[in-house]
């Protein structure tokens, strides 16, 4: 019994190390999850606390994975990082060769669970977005290096329905 409880703590503590180590070595920055409510269509919502948004409130219908070349509603993307998707975004006007790396990611990843798309409204060049965490940074920061990074650490790890296509 004595030995029980010791290899129990022991293991216990080994644990909550390692997952604290593995949570401060991930890329981005971690953000509170606000809600997982879904929302009609155009609904009035409370403000996101992160931008782009990493949780809130979202519509009931993901987007298709995929490249876009028009924005997306906010709303309907985060429905995507729910399901363990990983969302891209660029402000436009960057350079063509670096929108075309990014749109590249989704065929180099299966063609799933990766969306890429430009949105004017953030305040970097680049945005990596899961659920609850995010990386942003300008094209003088940018490395394919450092986007792969992301998607292979996080996608389809932290959306609270990993399993949803």
């Amino acid at each position: 019994m004595l030995i029980a409880g010791v290899l129990l703590i022991g293991g216990t503590v080994w644990l909550v190390k390692y997952v604290g180590k593995q949570e401060g070595d991930l890329p981005g920055q971690l953000y509170p999850e606000i809600s997982k409510e879904h929302i009609a269509i155009g609904a009035e919502h409370p403000p996101y606390n992160s931008n782009p948004p990493t949780s809130g409130h979202h519509y009931g219908q993901a987007a298709e994975w995929g490249v876009y070349k028009e924005q997306m509603p906010d709303e309907q993307l985060i429905h995507n990082l729910e399901h363990g998707g990983v969302w891209i975004s660029y402000k436009p006007g960057i350079s063509d060769e670096i929108v075309k790396n990014l749109e590249g990611m989704f065929d180099k990843y299966g063609r799933k669970k990766i969306i890429v798309t430009p949105r004017p409204e953030n305040d970097t060049d680049i945005a990596l977005a899961v659920w609850t965490r995010l990386e942003k940074f300008n094209v003088s920061e940018y490395s394919d290096e450092r986007v792969e990074n992301f998607i292979r650490r996080l996608k389809n790890k932290t959306g609270p329905e990993p399993f949803a296509p």
